[in-house]
């Protein structure tokens, strides 16, 4: 296998194939994922089939906000694939890991109880006046959630991010409309969040990753309160 070396991603490395992250609890996996050793650190394959993010980075991010010492906002963090990866790359931030089923969240725990980063909430990322004032401003909040009203939720979040922060918005087209073609899905979507003043990074879709699936990155538009 090949030395790894830095991506364009900072805080990821590169086998000229996959991506990897910097394991921040060495000996653990995840979600079954290989672990490696290079330059005397064992590294995390990141699977862009397990992780719309990875997916993303594989297509081309149009920008990449994550830094160690970044504060990110997780909605949708599921049993924390892709969250255990950003908490790799923010070693030193911080992850607030919204979660709206019980049974998913408790395999969310093991995976927060390992890394001191990832911070998990049991609740409904349409209401984030319940976790607002426990986890404050952020630079980053990204969205993953199967439901209909997936950009209205997103806009109810995005007042939680910094001024110069930074979103991403993973559209599930068949949640949102399942008779609609998933561009159209996409295009409105963006469309949505140009009306509420946020500009749009860009819109990528996650095929063959993700079947039906598109990332759209958003930062407040220039003067926007």
């Amino acid at each position: 296998m090949a030395e790894l070396v830095a991506s364009r991603y900072e805080g990821v490395l590169s086998d000229a194939r996959d991506f990897f992250t910097p394991n921040l609890v060495p000996g653990r996996d995840v979600y079954g994922e290989k672990l490696l050793m290079s330059q005397g650190r064992e590294f995390r394959r990141w699977d862009p089939f397990r992780s719309k993010l990875a997916a993303l980075m594989h297509k081309g991010c149009p920008a990449w906000p994550f830094k160690p010492d970044s504060t990110v906002l997780y909605l949708g963090a599921a049993s924390g694939t892709t969250c255990s990866h950003i908490s790799d790359i923010c070693s030193r931030g911080r992850l607030c890991c919204v979660e709206i089923s019980p049974r998913v969240f408790q395999k969310l725990l093991d995976v927060c109880s390992a890394r001191p980063n990832m911070n998990p909430f049991l609740g409904d990322a349409s209401r984030p006046e319940t976790y607002r004032n426990l986890f404050g401003a952020v630079d980053v909040v990204y969205q993953d959630i199967a439901q209909r009203d997936q950009l209205p939720i997103f806009l109810k979040n995005l007042p939680l991010m910094k001024p110069d922060g930074t979103a991403f918005l993973m559209v599930k087209a068949r949640s949102v409309d399942v008779s609609a073609s998933p561009r159209d899905v996409y295009t409105e979507t963006a469309k949505g969040l140009g009306a509420a003043g946020y500009r749009v990074l860009g819109s990528v879709e996650l095929n063959p990753f993700e079947k039906d699936h598109a990332a759209i990155m958003v930062r407040r538009a220039s003067g926007q309160a």
